[in-house]
């Protein structure tokens, strides 16, 4: 009888293992996403795109995955905190679209996966990763080339108005250096001679900009991205086209603003890309082994109201050209 009754209890025992197991709640992979904007920003149709992406792979927020969002409000020096809390709750990947971002996450943990979301500067020569094909730590991601296509948007401008001969450019102050050394041989082949303005991270600066941009009479405006230049694009809009300068944007969200043209990635493609690069670190691949993706498809937008208000006749094979047409 004893044996029986040890028996029993070395079966109970075993048996309440998997039952006790079955009973904890099962951890659903978190994703931070760390953003210098605020939650009211137009940057977050895009992070919008990227849960709707995760979505058709499997994935349901608040079941199968959560978010844990964190935003700076426009001030930088708050990043390395809102990091540090993103690796206190344990987040499984942490996503970051600028180099601030990136750098505070990548400071904040060497081991926690972070994804770069078309960032607009060379990951390698700004230390995030050895190699584009073998990132070698924790981060790993998408580029958005946003440098090297420069050249092309001065091309397209030259293309549109084959007067032009001045063009200023605006110019956040952390690329300014690495990529004025890929337009200028392109400018020097169109005959175009470019003056720049650097706006770091004030209103002040891009107001500065403004009044000497003015003074110089250029034919044609360029504006490169920057945290700055995205959150008042309405502001650099009214003052191209008050001008009735020849503006070309990094992104469509500014010629969908009323922005005259723009040329760059797709960013629907990027959030696609980018929503498997989340998956495949979910699923036990690790940063180091995915290499760093550079958009393959452009887009070429113009917007007609804009170019009437500013007495422009955009030619026919440019607009042949265009992806899409604003009316």
């Amino acid at each position: 009888m004893k044996k029986l009754f040890r028996l029993l209890l070395i079966v109970a025992f075993l048996g309440a293992g998997p039952v006790a197991q079955a009973q904890q709640p099962k951890k659903i992979p978190r994703i931070g996403f760390l953003n210098q904007g605020s939650s009211s920003s137009a940057s977050l149709p895009r992070r919008g795109s990227l849960g709707q992406e995760l979505l058709k792979l499997g994935y349901i927020d608040g079941r199968t995955i959560a978010f844990e969002y964190r935003f700076a409000e426009e001030k930088a020096e708050r990043l390395p905190g809102l990091a540090a809390e993103l690796v206190r709750l344990k987040v499984d990947v942490i996503v970051a679209n600028s180099p601030p971002e990136i750098r505070a996450a990548k400071e904040a943990s060497s081991t926690i996966p972070i994804v770069m979301l078309g960032i607009p500067v060379d990951p390698v020569a700004a230390g995030f990763v050895a190699s584009l094909a073998r990132p070698g730590g924790n981060v790993t991601g998408l580029t958005s080339l946003s440098g090297e296509l420069l050249g092309k948007r001065l091309e397209l401008l030259k293309e549109v108005s084959p007067r032009i001969s001045r063009v200023a450019i605006l110019w956040p102050l952390p690329q300014y250096k690495q990529q004025m050394k890929e337009i200028e041989p392109v400018a020097q082949v169109l005959g175009i001679q470019i003056r720049s303005f650097i706006v770091g991270t004030s209103l002040d600066d891009l107001e500065s900009a403004f009044s000497a941009i003015s003074k110089e009479r250029p034919n044609a405006l360029l504006v490169a991205v920057s945290r700055l230049i995205y959150t008042h694009r309405a502001r650099i809009i009214d003052f191209a086209t008050k001008r009735r300068l020849l503006a070309m944007y990094d992104s469509n969200t500014f010629v969908e603003a009323g922005g005259l043209m723009s040329y760059g990635v797709d960013w629907t493609e990027l959030f696609r890309r980018a929503a498997i690069h989340v998956d495949k670190i979910l699923k036990g691949t690790k940063p180091a082994d995915i290499p760093v993706e550079q958009p393959m498809k452009f887009e070429l937008v113009i917007n007609l109201k804009t170019a009437k208000q500013i007495g422009l006749t955009i030619p026919q094979w440019t607009l042949m050209k265009a992806d899409r047409v604003i009316k």
